[in-house]
């Protein structure tokens, strides 16, 4: 097994190392790009594939990108949905990294002539928790 595949076996998302915000109590948006998503198909075990659109700003955290580059990577030889992937992730950034705002949007590439675009919103995302209770 080569160094890069075993980094991406073992990673767990307490793996996720988070840095210091080195621009505390500014408001400013970081945008990231993770164009080569990939998981399984629960169902059938194809492939899929996504292109993920990271927005946030920043409190106290920013994420260190190969930390976020091996968690992405660890979903490809997972069994998991669309919407489960697009929840499991936003909600291990959100948790982690606590920040004021964040969006993320996955959109998946065609598959048998159908394509999926999954956007989840910080601000919606907490008025339904909030309405849950």
């Amino acid at each position: 097994m080569r160094y890069g595949e075993e980094e991406i076996l073992n990673f767990t998302p307490a793996k996720l190392e988070l840095w210091e915000n080195p621009a505390k109590g500014k408001n400013y948006w970081i945008k990231i790009t993770l164009p080569e998503w990939m998981a399984k198909c629960p169902r059938s075990g194809y492939p899929d594939f996504a292109t993920i659109y990271l927005e946030y700003i920043p409190d106290q955290w920013v994420v260190e990108l190969k930390a976020l580059k091996l968690y992405i990577n660890s979903f490809m030889k997972r069994y998991i949905s669309h919407e489960g992937a697009a929840n499991e992730i936003f909600e291990t950034l959100y948790t982690r990294l606590k920040p004021k705002k964040m969006k993320m949007r996955m959109v998946f590439n065609p598959r048998g002539n159908v394509q999926t675009t999954i956007e989840i919103d910080s601000q919606e995302w907490e008025k339904e928790i909030k309405e849950g209770e």
